[in-house]
């Protein structure tokens, strides 16, 4: 019979060993890598998120200044609108 000695099952469970701990630092690699570029990739969403907040904040600036600008004309036009009905009604 050919049966394996004690010296053989030391070096199976040994070899299973080595392959397990390859496995588990290859695994723990991938993770460290994947983590890493994640928090690469959210970084530089962030930055772009920044800058698009930023833009807002300065065409929401540029906006209310323009409707300033916009309220102070209406405002002489409305003016100059009630001079001309009350010339207008002194006419007639």
């Amino acid at each position: 019979m050919t049966g394996m000695s004690d010296h053989d099952w030391t070096e199976v469970v040994g070899a299973i060993g080595v392959f397990a701990l390859l496995i588990t630092v290859f695994a723990v690699t991938v993770v460290q890598i994947a983590k890493t570029r994640r928090a690469r990739y959210d970084g530089a969403r962030s930055d772009d998120y920044r800058r698009l907040a930023e833009t807002a904040a300065r065409a929401q600036e540029e906006n209310a200044r323009l409707l300033a600008a916009l309220d102070g004309r209406l405002g002489g036009m409305e003016t100059r609108m009630g001079a001309m009905e009350r010339v207008l009604r002194e006419v007639d």
